[in-house]
C-alpha cells in the first residue's frame, strides 16, 4: 500500500498510489510525503522513476554499521533506523527506510506501526504546522521516542511490581526468571533502538540540508534519547539484582536438599557398616554362635545410626 500526502492550496489531500497516477495534474501538487508499506516491486519502480528516488536494497537496510543506517548524497538523506515492535510475547525491531529528497519525504516499511498512524492524524489537524517533509520526519522521531519513553517507565513499574512481590514471598522463583528474561529482551530491543536513533540523531544534526528549526528539534531530541538510554542502563542494574537475590535463593534450597541428603548418607553409613560387617559369609564368625548376637547387631545398628545425629546437633549442623 502506498499512501501521497500532498498540499493543495494549503490543504491536505491523500491519494492512494494509482490514483494519484492516475490524473497527470496531480504531478503538480506539492508532495510532502510518500509512506509505503509493503510496497510491491512496481510501487518501488513507480514511484524511484517519476520522483527520481534511489532506493536501498533489503540487504542494505539491514545491515547495522552507522555507514549503512545513514548516508547523505548531493540531493538526498537516507535513514534506515529501527523502530520499537511489541506485539504481545513477540519484542523486536523492525527498519524502517527514510528518504528525504527535495523537502518530500519518502518512507519504506513492511508493517502498520503506531507512530505513523498518530502522525497521519496530527499531519490531518494541523497540516499547517508541517512545512515540508523534514518536519515530518521530526514528528516521527520525536513521537517514537515519546513511545519509547513511555514504554521503559512502563517497565520500570513492573520491575518495582517484581521486586515488591520477591519481597513479599508472592511470586515462584521460576516465574520471577520468566519475567526476568521477557523484561530484559524488551529492554535490550529499546535500548538497541534508542542508540540507533542516538546515532542517527547525530548525524542529523551535521547535516547541511535542513533548517536550523529542525534541527533546534533534533537537538531536543538527542537529549531525551541520551536520558533513556541511561534509564535503560538502569533498568538492567535493577534486574540484575532481582536476577542475583532469586539465584541466591536458589542456591540456598538447593543447599539444603544436599544438606538433608548428606545428613541421610552420613546416618546410614554406620549401620550398613555394620551389617555389611556381620553379612560376610565367612566359616569362622564368633559372634554367630552368640545367644543373643543377632539382637545386638541390630542394637549396635540402631546406637551407630542416633550416634551421627546426637553429634551433629550438638555441633548445630541440624
Amino acid at each position: 500500500m502506498v499512501k501521497i500526502y500532498t498540499r493543495i492550496n494549503s490543504r491536505l489531500k491523500i491519494f492512494d498510489i494509482d490514483e494519484y497516477f492516475s490524473n497527470t495534474d496531480n504531478l503538480e501538487n506539492d508532495v510532502l510525503w510518500i509512506d509505503m508499506i509493503s510496497p510491491s516491486q512496481d510501487d518501488i519502480n513507480h514511484v524511484a522513476r517519476v520522483f527520481e528516488i534511489e532506493f536501498p536494497s533489503k540487504q542494505e537496510t539491514e545491515e547495522i554499521e552507522i555507514s549503512s543506517r545513514f548516508w547523505e548524497s548531493e540531493k538526498d538523506i537516507t535513514i534506515n533506523s529501527y523502530f520499537l515492535v511489541v506485539d504481545g510475547e513477540a519484542v523486536y525491531n523492525e527498519t524502517v527506510t527514510f528518504i528525504l529528497q527535495n523537502n518530500l519525504l519518502v518512507t519504506m516499511r513492511y508493517r502498520e506501526l503506531k507512530v505513523f498512524n498518530e502522525c497521519v492524524k496530527k499531519l490531518v489537524s494541523s497540516p499547517g504546522i508541517f512545512r515540508d517533509g523534514s518536519f515530518i520526519l521530526s514528528y516521527i522521531f520525536e513521537t517514537r521516542i515519546d513511545l519509547d519513553a513511555d514504554i521503559i517507565e512502563g517497565l520500570s513499574r513492573n520491575i518495582s511490581g517484581l521486586r515488591k512481590k520477591l519481597s513479599a514471598n508472592d511470586i515462584d522463583n521460576e516465574d520471577i526468571l520468566d519475567y526476568i528474561y521477557h523484561y530484559e529482551n524488551l529492554n535490550t530491543n529499546i535500548r538497541d533502538s534508542l542508540i540507533d536513533k542516538q546515532r542517527i540523531i547525530s548525524a542529523l544534526l551535521k547535516s547541511h540540508k535542513l533548517a536550523e528549526l529542525i534541527k533546534a528539534n533534533f537537538r531536543i531530541m538527542i537529549k531525551d534519547v541520551n536520558s533513556l538510554i541511561d534509564y535503560a542502563k538502569y533498568n538492567f542494574d535493577r534486574m540484575d539484582y532481582i536476577q542475583n537475590i532469586v539465584l541466591g535463593f536458589v542456591n540456598i534450597e538447593q543447599n539444603k536438599v544436599i544438606k538433608i541428603f548428606t545428613v541421610v548418607n552420613v546416618i546410614f553409613l554406620p549401620p550398613t557398616l555394620v551389617a555389611s560387617i556381620y553379612g560376610m559369609n565367612f566359616k569362622h564368625f564368633p559372634e554367630l554362635g552368640l545367644k543373643y548376637g543377632y539382637g545386638l547387631s541390630w542394637v549396635l545398628m540402631i546406637v551407630s545410626a542416633i550416634l551421627p545425629v546426637l553429634i551433629f546437633r550438638k555441633k548445630r549442623w541440624l
